[in-house]
């Protein structure tokens, strides 16, 4: 098998939502304290069916070709259990980068007013912030007048939601992703609260298009066995270092990319579970998958090999290893296409990467 290999450290974006669901919440006050420690236009309309582009592109979104023409007023399900009625999408506030995302390539970026910090591409990066880490200023959400606001089941504290919904203002809560088979899901839900139901069709088909086009270009394995890769989530400056199990989130991108998730598959049940070398030897990668931000965190290659238990995997030992960039890892959304791309370029590229 050939998997990506790379000897330097690569440049990041703002610290992303390391998981969704049970994995994002686990996971949210750690990229709290990390962020503290730290201190932390329209595109193109490629074919349905064209294969991703890769990271190259991965700081900007793609919106669909027709400009929305929304159908109000709707009402629909909140996944909090509220029915919210939304009668105007002039003024949109996403509380998450992955929400921001989708709204963005359904067309609405005009009507945008606010991001999440994880909301790093181009088209968003110059609208104020008004969540960090889902720690929501509800006084920075109202002084924008929003028309409509946008969360999911892992955006807080509950009181910042509460005294946004107290104000009169819309706020529908979508369910988190954990995988693809999420990615249609969570787009309709969107679309369908923006009075767009036909572009988020639209939409979703392309996503799942371009994704099944990516892994039509996965090689096959001329041993027969397939990739094991380990998913770390670190930060060095905060002294975490966490490998992933089933719960992680990226289990679905890994087994997308035709690799298998080594730490789900040694028997981790959990989203993450402290790195030993005792787990590392059962999960034995022959690659480690990290959020670019996690990797500079360590000192890149020759940091990372000296976390206890990494330089003895095949990975650390052939200095094997796939990054991307934090805030679009395990967003899954209309750019997940070319993340898989990006993980399947580097894990099956001739030669290695750096070289």
């Amino acid at each position: 098998m050939r998997i990506s290999q790379d000897h330097g450290p690569h440049q990041g974006q703002d610290a992303g939502r390391p998981a969704r669901g049970r994995a994002g919440a686990a996971l949210t006050v750690l990229v709290a304290l990390a962020l503290l420690l730290t201190g932390c236009g329209d595109g193109g309309n490629d074919s349905a069916s064209k294969p991703a582009k890769g990271a190259a592109d991965a700081d900007r979104v793609e919106p669909l070709a027709a400009a929305p023409a929304p159908k109000l007023p709707v009402t629909v399900d909140s996944a909090d259990g509220e029915k919210v009625t939304i009668d105007s999408t002039d003024r949109i506030v996403p509380l998450t980068g992955s929400l921001s995302e989708i709204v963005f390539t359904l067309g609405f970026g005009k009507q945008v007013v606010a991001r999440d910090i994880t909301a790093t591409f181009e088209q968003a990066e110059k609208l104020p912030v008004v969540t960090r880490a889902h720690d929501v200023s509800a006084e920075s959400v109202l002084s924008l007048k929003p028309t409509v606001v946008l969360a999911d089941t892992t955006t807080g504290p509950a009181e910042a939601i509460d005294q946004i919904r107290s104000a009169g203002i819309p706020l529908l809560v979508v369910e988190p992703a954990k995988g693809l088979g999420d990615v249609g899901r969570r787009i309709d839900t969107v679309a369908e609260a923006l009075g767009v139901p036909a572009a988020g069709t639209e939409l979703k088909e392309r996503t799942e298009a371009r994704i099944a086009a990516v892994q039509k270009t996965i090689p096959d394995h001329a041993d027969g066995e397939k990739p094991r890769v380990a998913f770390l989530y670190l930060r060095g400056s905060a002294s975490v270092y966490l490998l992933g199990g089933a719960e992680s989130g990226a289990s679905s991108l890994l087994e997308a990319a035709g690799a298998v998730d080594a730490g789900k598959t040694s028997g981790l049940k959990k989203d993450f579970t402290a790195i030993t070398s005792e787990a590392l030897a059962k999960a034995a990668p022959d690659a480690i998958l990290l959020m670019t931000k996690g990797f500079d965190s360590v000192g890149g290659m020759d940091g990372l090999v000296k976390i206890p238990g990494i330089a003895e995997t095949p990975a650390g030992m052939d200095r094997r290893v796939v990054t991307i960039d934090d805030g679009v890892l395990l967003n899954y959304g209309p750019r997940t296409d070319r993340v898989l791309a990006d993980i399947v370029e580097q894990l099956y590229a001739k030669g290695g990467k750096g070289q």
